[in-house]
């Protein structure tokens, strides 16, 4: 007798081509659960949050009859994420849509279950390292005084630093961070990183490595800071007013980790002296940012609204992923990107 296929839930929203694929996909051993009337829908494209949706009495048990059902699912019921051991009872596996879900598994008691978690790791690594580069050749180019002299009508040729020759000092070697120092390379900067583990080969691009014991010392001698270390114990507040006090005048920060990397007050009060020459940031301490935040009102800021790494190829790319570890879940074989809950990335 051949064994019950497996019950995929997609459980946030996707296109009707990108359904079809994972449908088309073992379907002799997979089963597609997928009820787009009763998920949020998106607000832009590859949105996996949505609008919020008020479900009638009717569709939420539906919703919790395909729960119950669920050995698999794509990305999490957002709704009830804490709740998922006992709504999914047979749930074995989430493929996130995102590549940080660390804080998000700790706040929702997840990482303590027995669930397993894959990650979209990779797939923001491009758009990331193009913000980066938006936010480096913003400054360094002083588009801010091109701007001004447009607004004032006025011709005047003028001098830029360029990125030729500058050090830039990127944290954290993921995927995303090995991408911004290839490309940060290639525009002529010279590259030191620095991760958790040490030693190893020196990734594309990269001239120098930093020890994490050797990190304030560093900054005085760099021209940029990159961060795209995922937030755990360890790097929280990793970037403290000592540190941002440690870089070298006329810095530029680049954010692209997670906001909780960062002493914000610190970071606001380098921007207003003019230590910190700018900061590009898409993700802050608190999200939405704050109204009353001073970081709107900062002319040396590029606010992103923690948008940097969607573009409009992003749920093709994760359902990429998601088959494949489709293919390694039916196989028995380890998947890629699996979440690790001792390190929380």
């Amino acid at each position: 007798m051949p064994p019950s296929p497996v019950t995929v839930l997609i459980a946030s929203y996707l296109e009707d081509e990108h359904v079809a694929r994972i449908r088309a996909f073992a379907s002799d051993r997979v089963r597609v659960l997928h009820e787009p009337d009763l998920l949020a829908p998106p607000r832009y494209v590859a949105d996996h949050v949505g609008h919020a949706r008020e479900l009638t009495p009717e569709q939420k048990e539906r919703w919790a009859g395909l729960l119950r059902e669920a050995d698999v699912m794509f990305d999490f019921d957002r709704a009830g994420a804490a709740d998922l051991p006992a709504t999914a009872p047979r749930l074995r596996w989430v493929q996130a849509t995102s590549s940080g879900i660390g804080e998000f598994l700790q706040r929702t008691g997840l990482d303590r279950s027995s669930i397993a978690f894959t990650t979209a790791a990779g797939v923001h690594a491009r758009p990331l390292a193009e913000f980066t580069l938006l936010g480096l050749l913003y400054f360094f180019r002083d588009l801010p005084h091109l701007q001004a002299c447009k607004a004032a009508r006025r011709w005047e040729r003028y001098t830029v630093e360029g990125l030729d020759g500058k050090r830039v000092l990127i944290v954290g070697l993921g995927a995303v961070g090995r991408e911004a120092a290839r490309q940060c390379a290639s525009f002529g900067m010279e590259v030191w990183a620095s991760r958790r583990s040490e030693g190893g080969d020196l990734p594309e691009g990269v001239s120098r490595w930093v020890r994490q014991d050797d990190l304030r010392p560093a900054l005085s001698q760099v021209d940029a800071l990159v961060l795209a270390c995922p937030l755990t114990p360890q790097t929280r507040l990793l970037i403290g007013a000592a540190e941002i006090e440690a870089l070298k005048p006329g810095a530029v920060l680049v954010n692209i980790a997670r906001g909780g990397v960062v002493d914000e007050p610190a970071l606001i009060r380098a921007l207003t002296s003019g230590h910190v020459r700018g900061a590009a940031l898409d993700v802050f301490a608190t999200e939405p940012l704050p109204a009353d935040s001073p970081m709107w009102d900062l002319p040396n800021v590029i606010v992103s609204p923690h948008s940097a790494s969607t573009v409009a190829a992003e749920n093709r790319r994760i359902v990429d992923i998601f088959l494949e570890n489709l293919q390694r879940f039916l196989d028995g074989r380890p998947m890629v990107n699996a979440f690790d809950k001792s390190r929380g990335y």
